[in-house]
């Protein structure tokens, strides 16, 4: 009987979190803290680090759930989605909801409290931007809602910058452009993998409204778009040789998949570009996090 009850207490628990999509937030987490780091000269203080991880963290977790209550019915009837607690009945739409607030409320009470009113204004424009403004109508109006609804996906890093300066200085607007211009390139790989099943639920992602063809050629766009804009941290002198180095190396990289995925001759290209979207651009994020600490190691080892 123990047994059995432990089982279902633990099934529980990872029911409430996969709502927080926990993948999807550790890549948030990570943009925001090397977004902390990066606005920083030296060490970020232990308290601001700490629970401005955090805050920005349960918000994020907290947009997740929310999307998967509102999302719930379309959840249910496409293959990706459908084995999620909400479609399954793991987790009711209200008890979704109440864990969703909760976690929104404690998030902001951490960065109003502990750290400071603009990260807790900024990261509550985000939460606003993705679960209500981008979940509930972009989405579903118009095939730009990936472009659009991107810039609450880009917000991160500008969140953890302004968790250590209480600003929002160019550095972070230059963090934000990189992933913006990401966005577009990642989504609508998958969104091409998934096409079938976003027409099926009359979801006006662009390989449905404009077909898979235009679809390539806007990834192919974003990509090139996506390289020249990585390129400005180097300009604006927020970065230097070893980071331009890899960024270019990357950069080319992400080409490659977009030109053969332009291409059309190997149906597994579009899930391919999407793995490497994700490697792409968390290697990014640590080249200028490597590329920010590494003059101050070999000037103490000096």
């Amino acid at each position: 009987m123990a047994t059995t009850a432990l089982k279902t207490t633990t099934a529980e628990w990872r029911d409430y979190l996969a709502l927080c999509k926990p993948n999807v937030v550790a890549l948030i987490v990570f943009t925001a803290v090397v977004g902390m780091l990066l606005a920083s000269p030296g060490m970020v203080p232990l308290d601001i680090f700490v629970f401005g991880t955090l805050g920005i963290g349960l918000a994020s977790a907290s947009a997740a759930a929310i999307n998967h209550v509102v999302d719930q019915k379309i959840d249910a009837v496409m293959g990706r989605t459908r084995g999620r607690p909400l479609p399954q009945g793991a987790v009711s739409t209200r008890d979704a909801l109440v864990f969703a607030v909760a976690l929104g409320i404690v998030a902001m009470l951490i960065l109003v409290l502990l750290v400071n009113p603009l990260t807790a204004l900024l990261t509550f424009g985000s939460l606003i931007g993705y679960a209500v403004v981008y979940t509930m109508y972009l989405k579903r109006a118009t095939p730009q809602n990936i472009v659009i609804g991107g810039a609450a996906g880009a917000a991160p890093p500008v969140l953890g910058w302004a968790a250590v300066t209480g600003s929002v200085d160019p550095g972070a607007l230059l963090l934000f452009l990189i992933i913006f211009a990401w966005t577009p390139p990642h989504f609508w790989a998958l969104a091409i993998h998934r096409e079938e099943e976003y027409r099926k639920v009359d979801m006006p992602m662009l390989p449905v409204t404009h077909g898979k063809d235009f679809t390539r050629l806007q990834i192919l766009f974003y990509t090139v778009l996506l390289l020249v804009v990585t390129l400005l941290p180097y300009g604006y002198g927020m970065s230097g040789g070893f980071y331009l180095g890899g960024a270019m190396v990357l950069g080319l990289g992400f080409l490659y998949y977009a030109v053969r995925l332009y291409r059309g001759d190997d149906d597994r290209m579009p899930m391919r570009t999407f793995g490497f979207s994700i490697t792409y651009l968390m290697a990014l994020f640590a080249l200028l996090l490597v590329d920010h600490y590494v003059p101050n190691l070999m000037a103490l080892i000096g």
